[in-house]
């Protein structure tokens, strides 16, 4: 199967997990796509949605699913989101469509974290996807240089802000192998808004595409 193949059928397996008569939270992304799509055939079953981004919200729009702010929610049994990168733990780099910070807030609401993607996503280690860090604008050059100093080399995303009016960066060539511990480290940083380790949030399901069919994992 293709990739978009792969997306779609994990997203069609991420209905399962969809609590009924409840609200969801739903992420953003190319794979989060595919599951917006699967989930207007059963939207009549769930309250409605709390999106991670405008795009995510413009499409739960679209196919008639109700999408609420935060502040009308308490909690959310679930929520469904894509992952650049996981590793056996169930830690994740996020951030690729630049939305980590909004999703980070939904999934703080979320009891389950649940992770859809392709089989090329799971790793060992997580670092071979460059990290997002939504940062401050004018904490752009000391953060590069502290990235530098920790063996990262970080760039703006060019022509990108996030829904937040904030800047993008991408720091290429780390290796993540203690992600709790490097997550709680940078957040600490001046200038850092968040960073796209999801580690505090991992998932704890993830629903992977292979060509095989969904390989389930279980953290």
């Amino acid at each position: 199967m293709t990739q978009d193949e792969l997306k779609t059928l994990v997203g069609q397996a991420a209905l399962a997990h969809v609590a009924e008569g409840e609200w969801l939270g739903v992420g953003t992304g190319s794979t989060v796509d595919r599951f917006i799509d699967a989930l207007a055939g059963i939207k009549d079953r769930i309250r409605g949605a709390v999106s991670s981004s405008e795009r995510s919200t413009q499409r739960l729009r679209e196919r008639g699913i109700r999408v609420v702010g935060t502040h009308e929610v308490e909690r959310l049994p679930v929520y469904v989101d894509g992952a650049d990168e996981i590793d056996r733990r169930g830690h994740m780099i996020k951030g690729g469509g630049a939305a980590l910070t909004r999703e980070k807030i939904v999934a703080d609401l979320a009891e389950r974290f649940v992770c859809i993607a392709d089989e090329s996503k799971l790793v060992d280690t997580l670092g071979a996807y460059p990290l997002p860090v939504e940062v401050i604008a004018m904490a752009v050059p000391q953060l590069v240089r502290r990235f530098a100093a920790i063996g990262g080399r970080a760039v703006s995303r060019d022509g990108v802000t996030t829904d937040n009016g904030h800047v993008m960066l991408d720091v290429h060539g780390l290796v993540i192998a203690d992600p709790p511990a490097l997550e709680a480290e940078i957040n600490q940083w001046p200038g850092v808004i968040t960073v796209g380790i999801f580690a505090r949030h991992r998932a704890g399901v993830c629903l992977l595409g292979t060509r095989r069919g969904v390989q389930t994992l279980v953290f």
